[in-house]
């Protein structure tokens, strides 16, 4: 898979109606994961979405989850930027330029999911997440 890039919104506690309605908008195929599914069981987040994506029929991809309890979550500044793929190199240095003079808020490194995930704000307030998936053997 060569690299991706796609918006990924965040939602107040309404991601699975909201990619819902983009499904029915877009077409498609939906996946969505909750924070339980990945290790977080017992959180207070436990079912809201960790991780949603619609693969709309024109090839459209649409990203999105819901905010954790304890992120900010601020209606008009609730979008990022996903560069997402498998060609680590390639990423990393996506990661190296973008974050070089912004701010990590996540480091480049491997999540709970199995890739490696990191976000950050570029120096001009734009804000990244760079996904690099970690290839099956």
């Amino acid at each position: 898979m060569s690299s991706r890039l796609n918006p990924y919104v965040s939602f107040s506690d309404n991601a699975r109606q909201a990619m819902e309605f983009y499904k029915g908008v877009f077409g498609g195929t939906l996946t969505m994961n909750t924070f339980g599914e990945f290790g977080a069981q017992d959180s207070p987040d436990a079912d809201k979405i960790m991780h949603s994506q619609l693969e709309g029929d024109q090839g459209f991809v649409l990203m999105g989850a819901d905010t954790p309890t304890g992120m900010d979550y601020s209606p008009g500044n609730n979008i990022a930027v996903s560069l997402s793929g498998e060609d680590a190199e390639e990423l990393r240095g996506y990661w190296q330029k973008l974050s070089e003079g912004g701010i990590v808020s996540v480091p480049l490194e491997v999540q709970m999911w199995g890739d490696e995930f990191g976000m950050c704000v570029d120096q001009f307030g734009v804000p990244w997440m760079i996904n690099i998936a970690q290839q099956q053997s």
